[in-house]
């Protein structure tokens, strides 16, 4: 009989699939490790190599009876230098380098095209470019409007398809290339809960990716330009989830200021109620060594101290060769932070400002009286998911149980802290919801029975944002008929 897949920790794994962990088994060893939410790098790999782990994830969740969330990270306009003859070059200090949009041939020692030549018009003269993440730099010197003649100020090896980042310049493209377009297209047609969205600089950024996505996912914003940190409040009230992408924010930002930056993001995030991820580079050490290094392990902690809802792996899972052992690290590093009185204190001192709304009013009594009572859980039931990420913001002391009719918001909310969601019956009185949530809370050994659920719902159901009900339940017998949906 397969275990219940209970996590005991708060936050949240995400894992990123590729070449080492595309089999049944690997995916399957992945989640019992403790990966929560799976995530497809459309930068890499085909669409049907992704439909393929798509397809066995959605089996492992029908084993399990568990949802399990999958995010589809595009690309986005990552600018990259083209082919050279030889297949690299050495570029040397003080040596002139120009960028044009002769597609047709090769690079040389003297020349190279990029896969974005409309950029060229925003590249004055003294604006440094940033090549194979930042192990380069060149400084334009002459900009005709279609080709840029640079200075190498570092230099180095440059190869086929190195990016370029240029900090602090505002370029003329959509974070939607046609690229994107046709994956943002092809991972809704299967059926994906998230989708990444990468270089995002405005809000309108965002506003376009809603008007195409049309709700048949959450979007995910990926913070990993300075100039986003400008319009970080609007970004955040338009997006459903947030990534802290360290990778090029780390590249375009100051080292000494991305851990500033992080904190910033997490804190704007959770003041919206936002789920947030921290990202790259958690345990890079993870992708040749079987144990991560005591600096990796301290910044995982970190990022769970901040109160961030989910800790990702990037190439330790999709390219590894210890893909399952990072998942495991990853987990019992998350459950010693929690368990740190750190942490405790921590979660405290943090009071989230409230809206002065019923349904947040609502919300933060549950935390009270869960803590007042010593509640075994606190259980939502939400349509939408928006009950359930209103508790999850409060980070109340016991766990959150999110029951939802619908799957797909039961796979969202996979990705909120402290959140089991739990897939359940369409209910039209609450008082079945009240035997549901007893039901699911001995089922997933969330409680026993004489001790105490408590309970927000918003009635009538199917309203967003109306969590206008509070109710302290006894947990007795299982009811007799069960009231619990599908493989769940």
């Amino acid at each position: 009989m397969l275990t219940l897949m209970k996590r005991d920790r708060a936050a949240k794994i995400v894992s990123t699939l590729g070449p080492s962990s595309t089999s049944p088994e690997m995916i399957a060893k992945l989640f019992e490790a403790g990966a929560d939410v799976f995530r497809l790098n459309f930068s890499h790999g085909k669409h049907e190599e992704h439909k393929e782990r798509l397809d066995i994830i959605r089996k492992v969740e029908a084993e399990y009876g568990r949802p399990i969330g999958v995010i589809a990270d595009l690309q986005g306009p990552k600018i990259r230098v083209s082919n050279f003859a030889d297949g690299k070059i050495e570029l040397e200090n003080g040596a002139t380098f120009i960028l044009d949009s002769d597609k047709d041939n090769d690079g040389d020692l003297k020349r190279v095209s990029i896969s974005n030549p409309e950029i060229y018009p925003s590249l004055e003269p003294g604006i440094e470019l940033l090549l194979d993440d930042g192990k380069l730099r060149l400084v334009v010197e002459k900009n005709n409007g279609e080709s840029v003649e640079t200075k190498v100020l570092v230099g180095g090896t440059l190869s086929n398809h190195k990016g370029i980042n240029i900090p602090g310049a505002i370029l003329p493209m959509s974070a939607l290339t046609e690229k994107d377009r046709k994956d943002l297209n092809f991972a809704l047609d299967m059926g994906v809960d998230w989708i990444a969205l990468s270089f995002v600089q405005r809000p309108e950024d965002v506003a376009e990716a809603r008007k195409l996505i049309a709700g048949r996912a959450g979007i995910l914003a990926k913070m990993e330009k300075p100039l986003a940190i400008e319009h970080l409040k609007q970004i955040v009230e338009l997006s459903d989830a947030l990534m802290v992408a360290r990778g090029d924010l780390g590249v375009e930002a100051p080292p000494e200021d991305v851990p500033g930056l992080q904190k910033k993001i997490i804190r704007r995030a959770r003041s919206e109620g936002k789920p947030v991820i921290v990202a790259t580079q958690m345990l890079e050490s993870m992708i040749t060594s079987p144990t991560p290094t005591r600096a990796e392990a301290s910044d995982v902690a970190t990022a769970v101290f901040d109160g961030a809802d989910a800790v990702m792996l990037s190439a330790e899972t999709a390219a590894g060769e210890y893909p399952v052992e990072a998942v495991s690290i990853m987990n019992r590093i998350i459950q010693s932070a929690e368990q740190d009185d750190h942490y405790k204190l921590s979660q405290m001192r943090d009071r989230r400002q409230t809206r002065g709304t019923d349904a947040d009013a609502i919300t933060a009594a549950a935390k009270q009286v869960a803590q007042t009572l010593d509640a075994a859980a606190i259980v939502t039931f939400t349509t939408t998911g928006s009950t359930t990420l209103r508790a999850a913001r409060e980070r109340p002391d016991v766990p959150i149980l999110g029951l939802t009719p619908d799957i797909r918001t039961a796979r969202r909310m996979v990705l909120a802290w402290g959140v089991h969601p739990v897939e359940t019956s369409h209910f039209q009185e609450f008082a079945d919801v009240v035997d549901s949530a007893i039901d699911v809370a001995i089922k997933e050994e969330f409680a026993t029975e004489g001790q105490r659920l408590i309970i927000t719902a918003g009635v009538p159901f199917g309203t967003p944002g109306a969590t206008n009900v509070l109710r302290i339940v006894w947990v007795g017998e299982t009811p007799s008929v069960p009231r619990r949906a599908g493989s769940n």
